[in-house]
């Protein structure tokens, strides 16, 4: 395949509903997250100094790479934006170093952030990221008949296409 490796790699949080120790809100009104306002917003359960969902927050990485996150990893809220933005990079950072390894060229590597509201406390945090590379492997290769037809196409289109004319 002449343009492919067309990657999508994700870092999500990993939901509380699949983590059993998850219990939801206890109304003790315990400190579970020291350090955090203990004022509760207008129309949340509770303060995040309370915050349940916010301890029990977990990332974890969906991709087959060798990244950080394989397996689920709590992040502070307030950690949670230098931590996606850094695993992020390491996608960036291996598809460069696998265009060099394969003789290849990236053509695009990008980078989205997620961030999303507490439904508990309110509180933003960075939800995740999706890293989406392309690359290009074998770059003009003439003895390839597949590479030589592409470029012929690509010339018959281009021919004449900056001619100007004197009259």
């Amino acid at each position: 395949m002449t343009i492919g490796a067309i990657g999508s790699v994700t870092i999500t949080p990993f939901p509380n509903e699949f983590n059993p120790n998850a219990s939801g809100v206890q109304d003790s009104g315990a400190i579970k997250n020291p350090g955090e306002s203990t004022q509760v917003s207008p129309g949340r359960k509770s303060s995040p100094a309370e915050c349940e969902t916010c301890r029990e927050r977990k990332y974890q990485d969906g991709s087959d790479e060798m990244v950080s996150f394989k397996a689920p990893t709590h992040i502070s809220p307030q950690a949670s934006g230098s931590a996606v933005r850094a695993h992020e990079s390491e996608h960036v950072r291996n598809a460069y170093q696998k265009a060099a390894k394969n003789d290849g060229q990236v053509l695009q590597a990008s980078v989205s952030i997620k961030t999303a509201i507490c439904p508990e406390c309110g509180r933003t945090y960075t939800a995740g990221g999706l890293t989406t590379t392309r690359i290009k492997y074998g770059g003009g290769d003439e003895s390839n008949p597949y590479q030589r037809d592409q470029n012929a196409r690509q010339y018959a289109g281009m021919a004449g296409a900056n001619f100007q004319s004197d009259f």
